[in-house]
């Protein structure tokens, strides 16, 4: 168990930043026309396009909770189980966001079907996408490893 335990303890963040600098989706329009916007990427463009208040959001949830959440994780996997106390609020913190962890996939997907229904592009999920997913499921498989060892 500790082996599935580290690998995931390193590979959630590598996942997490290469679903974040990765695209996440490709919109082809007219053949022609593609985009292909990382989560970073869009963030940035709603930011200066002037839809403030929706790039904060999108970049507290699909950027800062994950990252808090690995954090936790990480303290909770590797400080000692004698002492709660110091890593008590990002441990408290790991099952709220955990909440939250599968949003941007859910989102991202809902664009991807709501650009091919409408007929005016196309769409394809990039690797940005399941890389991102990817992070999100071993950050749930470590909390439940944690969570297991915790209850042993």
């Amino acid at each position: 168990m500790l082996w599935l335990k580290s690998i995931a303890l390193m590979a959630a963040p590598v996942f997490l930043t290469l679903g974040l600098t990765l695209p996440l989706v490709r919109f082809e329009t007219l053949y022609f026309f593609s985009e292909t916007p990382s989560l970073l990427a869009i963030v940035a463009s709603l930011w200066q396009s002037g839809d403030g208040v929706l790039a904060i959001l999108v970049a507290l949830l699909s950027i800062v909770c994950p990252a808090i959440k690995l954090l936790g994780l990480t303290a909770e996997a590797l400080a000692p189980v004698s002492t709660p106390g110091e890593w008590d609020l990002l441990r408290r913190l790991v099952p709220i966001l955990s909440r939250w962890s599968m949003m941007d996939v859910l989102l991202v997907a809902l664009v991807i079907v709501a650009a091919k229904t409408s007929g005016l592009a196309e769409a394809f999920t990039q690797p940005g996408l399941w890389f991102y997913a990817g992070s999100a499921i071993l950050a749930g498989f470590l909390h439940a490893l944690l969570k297991r060892q915790q209850d042993a």
